[in-house]
This record gives structure tokens, sequence and C-alpha cells, in this order.
């Protein structure tokens, strides 16, 4: 008979180690996991000290949401025990965040995070701790397929936190196991009230954790200096609008603030890092239905490299906040490639294309991989060159 987290034996026989970050998710996972009857142990992770970015010794990371954690863990009566990554955080996950938005793409460190501390080496340490499981508090669904186990779309199709988790493996979904894939945020907060726990209110995080401000060009300039290259703002139809001060202050898509003015509604349709070049242009510059792909996770059946010879119908998400859309996809021999059914707006090199077997519900995650380039519906020349990625 297996148990809640379809294990072959009794709760209390069964060591889980929840990562607890300090917020309500995390909190009200490991509390359900101990009012289960498992043995549970209770980990946070030191990843960043948010006084380096904001002046303010000991903000966030380093202090308060240690503090929640290790008050919660107490309230529950687990073990709890931080551990200091900062050092294998900044070389993971910072340092190539700053390295991706120097070279002209919008990176997602949420999904470096996953895919290379928390379920790499967080992993590890609780197999030292003699974990059967390692538990999170993010809403995701993890379900026994054949073969193994699969990853789903959560239950709150409004937390859905899939489309960061693309680059697990099979052999970490083995061992990973989401409690809140089958809760609302509501019943999470619910929950958070009747074990007593103080961190019920708390407010959920809204920023990338060691860029509270939000100024991301702010950040990376103290990372690299020097790395913010004036250049200029080209037309796609070659002329030269103005001058910039850094491709890391731009973003494909974006429309205001760009320092310019002209007649017309522009937007930001390729960084040109090489070259220190912002390039503008109309709105429908931006559609695109071919993405290329690196980097690519499968968690799907079989093998990526076994595709139909005239491609997958799968569901794709080009960026975290926008719903599944139909789309083929292909593996040839430049690699990976994502034909979309309709065209797509902002496709921007470093976000994810991240694959289900269908685009309603909780569907399977089948895999996902990091945007290469995308081919524009239009061809137009600047200086020459084609505005493709």
């Amino acid at each position: 008979m297996l148990n809640s987290l379809d294990l072959p034996r009794r709760p209390q026989d069964t060591r889980v180690v929840v990562a607890m970050s300090g917020g309500v998710d995390s909190s009200v996972c490991a509390a359900l996991l101990k009012e289960q009857g498992y043995d549970v142990i209770g980990v946070t992770l030191q990843l960043y000290d948010h006084g380096a970015s904001v002046h303010r010794k000991g903000a966030c990371c380093a202090g308060q949401d240690i503090h929640d954690a290790r008050e919660v863990a107490d309230r529950i009566g687990i073990p709890h025990y931080v551990l200091d990554y900062e050092s294998r955080f900044k070389e993971a996950v910072i340092d190539r965040f700053a390295d991706s938005y120097v070279a002209g793409e919008t990176p997602i460190p949420c999904v470096e995070c996953n895919q290379r501390v928390k379920f790499r080496d967080l992993l590890g340490t609780a197999r030292d701790l003699g974990a059967d499981v390692l538990a999170t508090g993010h809403y995701v669904a993890s379900r026994a397929v054949p073969g193994g186990r699969g990853l789903f779309r959560p239950r709150d199709a409004e937390r859905d936190q899939s489309y960061f988790m693309f680059a697990t493996t099979k052999e970490q979904l083995d061992i990973l196991r989401f409690p809140l894939g089958e809760m609302t945020k509501p019943e999470t907060r619910l929950a958070a009230e009747r074990f007593g726990l103080s961190v019920a209110a708390k407010p959920d995080s809204q920023d990338i954790c060691f860029v509270p401000s939000g100024r991301y060009a702010q950040v990376i300039e103290k990372l690299k200096p020097g790395a913010a290259v004036p250049g200029e703002i080209v037309h796609l139809d070659g002329r030269v609008l103005g001058q910039h001060q850094g491709v890391i202050h731009y973003t494909i898509g974006q429309r205001k603030g760009l320092g310019i003015a002209t007649g017309e509604p522009l937007h930001v349709i390729r960084l040109d890092a090489e070259a220190a070049r912002v390039i503008v242009g109309p709105r429908e510059a931006l559609a695109t239905r071919h993405v290329a792909l690196r980097d690519v996770n499968w968690i799907g059946d079989g093998a990526l490299e076994d595709l139909p010879s005239e491609g997958l119908e799968i569901a794709v998400r080009v960026r975290s906040t926008r719903a599944p859309k139909p789309a083929l996809l292909h593996f040839g021999p430049e690699g990976p490639t994502i034909e979309l059914a309709e065209a797509e707006d902002g496709v921007s090199p470093g976000q994810a294309a991240v694959f289900y077997d269908h685009a309603d519900g909780q569907a399977r995650v089948l895999g996902g991989g990091f945007i290469r380039g995308a081919r524009p519906q239009t061809v137009f020349a600047y200086g020459g060159q084609t505005a493709a990625a």
C-alpha cells in the first residue's frame, strides 16, 4: 500500500526534506507532511544577502525569510537547518543572469536556480540527510506515469509554476514531491491559519530575489562594470534614430522609455549586443511563428530524437504569463525548433519555450528549452542585415 507520497511504506518510516523559503507555501508544505506523520526535516538555503543591492544589511533572504522558516519549524516541531549556498548561487545563477543580459538576452534566473541549485545541490543534501523525498511548495503536480513520474500543471491555474520547472529531469522527478499541486492559494493560506503559522498572511515575493528593486540594469552594472556600452538606436529601415547607454537597459517588445521621439509607436525588435545596437520597429515586426531552441530538456515519453518527422503536436508557452498555444515541435539537423500555429509577439532569446501535451487543465509538462532565436514573419533590413534573431 502506497502512502500519500506514492512510496510503499508508512509515513513515519519515510523521511522528507522540505525546502523552506520562509514563505507561506513551503511552510504549509512542511506542516501538512508533519501532520500526516512523516519524518520531516526543514532546510532553508541562504542564497543572497539583499544588503548587497539595497544597502540594507540582512534584508530578506539572509534575514527575515530565514527567521520565518525557523519560526515555522519550531511551531510544527521539526528539525531545521540553514545552508549557506551564496557562493554557488552567485556562480550558477547571478553571474549567468548578468552574462545573459549583457549578451542581449532576457534570462529567467528562477529556472537556473531550480535547475542548478535547488534540484541538483539541494537534492544531494537531501540524500545526505537520508531523505526518501525532497518536497517543495511549488504549484505543480507530480504523478506516476509509465516508467516513472510525470510533471503536471497544478489545480490552481493562476499559481501555475510549471513554466519554471521544465528543466527538472526524470531522475529528479522520481524523488521530488509537490504537496500543493492539488491545492489553491486560498486553501494554502487557510491551512496556514489552521496550523497557526506566523507567515499565514505574508505577501508573496514578486521580484527576482537578488533584484528586489526590480532595476535589473542597475544590478548588472554593479556585477559587470563597463557592461553598459553606449550605441545606436536603429530603425529596421536603417535610420539611426538616437543613442542608448547600453543594451542592458532594453528588452524585446519594449515600447516605453526608448529615449527617442518619433511620429510612430516603436518597439524593441532585436538587441544586437555585439554591435551595441538596439533595433526598433513597428509592433508587427515582433510577430513570429518559428522559434529555435537550445538546451532542451525532455521529460515526456520516449526520446526527443525519436520525434516523428512531421513534428509532434504540442501546446507551448513562450512566456510565463501566456497560456499554452498549439504548436509543432521538430527535431532536425539544426536542433529543436517550434512552429507555432498562430504568431506570437515578443519572443525573446533567453526566455523559455515550455511544452505541454495539451493546452487546457492539468496538462502534462513534456519539457522545454531556452529560446535561441525567432524568425520574424516579415523580414526587414537594417544596415544590410535582417531583423531575424
